[in-house]
């Protein structure tokens, strides 16, 4: 599926995810996405820019995994905030736009 790219605060990103069914939250399930990227698809990019702080920057994913539970991923957007798992999800999202 081709990722979805939004811009919104990351809030609104939350409200309008879990309406379209994405209440698990990944970010509690970090090591699994970095031991096995493959067992997760990205549906949804939201990105969040900060007015003037750089550290406002934000991304949730709205993600789903191979056993059809949707749910999402937030993460820091500046590079000493990136967990590594973060980092998997931002490659697996790269990788998805080469298709």
């Amino acid at each position: 599926m081709e990722n979805r790219y939004h811009y919104a605060p990351v809030l609104k990103a939350l409200e309008e995810l879990k309406s379209m069914g994405f209440t698990i939250d990944f970010n509690l399930l970090e090591e699994d996405i970095m031991h096995n990227p493959n067992s997760y698809e990205i549906l949804h990019i939201y990105r969040y820019e900060g007015d003037s702080n750089p550290d406002d920057e934000a991304i949730v994913y709205g993600i789903k995994s191979n056993t059809g539970e949707k749910g999402v991923f937030v993460a820091g957007f500046s590079a000493n905030s990136e967990s590594r798992a973060a980092q998997v999800l931002l490659e697996l999202s790269i990788k998805g736009n080469k298709h």
